[in-house]
């Protein structure tokens, strides 16, 4: 366990914290409501960037007397991301707080600074349509390691599902980030032939976006769920849970692995919400009901595009023509390419 100091007066800036793997909709924007927070209090992830050099965001030239917004959600390599809760000891810097909706989106660069020396150390997004989180800048701050409980680390059968659908009948934008970042993996490996999935809850959110990404006929290679209580025996592509405290992915002997965020992965594996045929006389004794019936969804599903593209940046920053007109496509309509 640990606190974050400030790197030039020692001020501490954060509650007692335990590390987890990085969420898979940690850079999402998703629509115009205010959204929940990114972390669980007491936690924190390490944001790895994606690889390549990161420059500040400068200001659009104002046109009209308009001046034009660029958002921008990434940052630099090895930014720490905390609960909003688990700040201390930081003031706003009034400066860097315009331009944005209902909170704040980070695009002038840090707005946090510490109280005791005034240096810029951290960047708060509360904005509408981004997930509540402060990112602390790398080099403003250093770990201090302090006395706490251990972080148990829950085993795999312990894991919880995550719901595909909200209350309104809209898809889980938790589940649209997860089965984005799972299809690039996917994409990256297949080679560019055509991968098969099986009838069943996995086919229902990935087949559709599969079969646009790859091409048809074969050969062909056939991706499995696997995983804690499945089969082990996978010949091709295993669909495997990443652990959500120490991002392990689940060990398989399969030929590929893509990695699925757990609460996902664990729904799919569980959980089986296609309606059942009417009987034609009422329920028989024995037949599995639904009270209340479960929520589904009001359209097809589709992944995040944005997230998509990220993930096979990060994975391929050097692409082969048939994947660099994978990545054409999809930046052609990230919205609806499922």
């Amino acid at each position: 366990m640990l606190v974050f100091a400030c790197a030039g007066c020692g001020a501490v800036m954060t509650a007692r914290l335990s590390r987890v793997a990085l969420p898979d909709h940690s850079g999402q924007k998703y629509g115009h409501g205010l959204l929940p927070g990114l972390l669980e209090p007491g936690t924190y992830v390490v944001d790895p960037g994606n690889g390549r050099p990161w420059e500040p965001l400068q200001p659009e030239p104002e046109e009209h007397g308009l001046r034009q917004l660029a958002y921008c959600i990434t940052g630099p390599p090895d930014r720490i991301g905390i609960a909003p809760g688990d700040v201390r000891g930081t003031v706003f810097v009034p400066e860097r707080l315009g331009g944005c909706c209902c909170g704040w989106d980070g695009q002038y660069g840090p707005n946090l600074a510490c109280a005791e020396c005034g240096c810029p150390v951290a960047t708060r997004v509360d904005d509408c349509g981004f997930w509540q989180v402060v990112w602390l800048e790398p080099d403003a701050v250093r770990p201090v390691a302090v006395d706490g409980p251990v972080q148990r680390v829950i085993g795999w059968a312990e894991l919880a599902g995550t719901p595909p659908v909200d209350q309104l009948g809209f898809w889980s934008p938790l589940w649209e980030a997860a089965v984005a970042v799972a299809l690039a993996h996917l994409v990256a490996l297949s080679g560019g032939t055509r991968v098969t999935v099986p009838d069943g809850p996995v086919a229902e959110t990935f087949r559709r976006a599969i079969d646009s990404l790859l091409p048809p006929g074969p050969p062909e290679r056939r991706l499995v769920l696997a995983g804690p209580g499945l089969p082990t025996a996978i010949r091709d592509i295993a669909l495997v849970p990443r652990h959500p405290q120490t991002g392990e992915v689940w060990p398989c002997d399969a030929a590929a692995v893509v990695p699925l965020d757990a609460g996902v992965w664990t729904y799919l594996a569980r959980h089986d919400d296609r309606r059942l045929a009417p009987a034609a006389h009422g329920m028989p004794a024995g037949v599995r009901r639904d009270d209340p019936p479960p929520l589904l969804p009001r359209g097809l599903f589709e992944p995040d595009g944005r997230v998509f593209l990220r993930t096979l940046e990060r994975l391929a920053p050097v692409r082969p023509p048939w994947l660099d007109h994978v990545y054409e496509r999809v930046q052609a309509r990230p919205r609806e390419f499922a």
